[in-house]
């Protein structure tokens, strides 16, 4: 990793539904913190390069995978395949933390191809 991917971890970047924290990263992964604040959600997503593992850390998320909704509470884990349409969701009264394990060859935020969202970045 070179000095200016260091320059990247443990920055927090700010978004409608809360923040996300890059607390790793290296070739072919990356891992982040997620918090999702109380009655918000990401975009309904799919990634063409990259596989996902969400741990739950704090409060109860809500998941959409393919249609099916799960219901995580802390230590309960998840895996997002490639392509899979997934939602990341906190329908609840606290802020819900999340490490996010992205594996696969672009972990860019380009890898990001969304089908509704409530901020209207569609």
């Amino acid at each position: 990793m070179n000095t200016e991917d260091n320059q990247e971890l443990h920055k927090e970047y700010f978004r409608p539904w809360g923040s996300y924290t890059i607390i790793a990263a290296g070739k072919g992964f990356q891992t982040k913190i997620i918090k999702v604040n109380p009655a918000q959600r990401l975009s309904v997503q799919s990634h063409n390069h990259r596989s996902e593992h969400w741990v739950v850390l704090t409060g109860t998320a809500k998941v959409v995978l393919e249609s099916k909704e799960y219901i995580l509470s802390p230590g309960h884990s998840l895996d997002i395949p490639v392509k899979a349409i997934h939602s990341l969701q906190n329908p609840y009264d606290e802020v819900i933390e999340v490490i996010e394990v992205q594996m696969g060859d672009n972990l860019s935020e380009d890898d990001i191809t969304r089908y509704e969202d409530i901020y209207g970045r569609v």
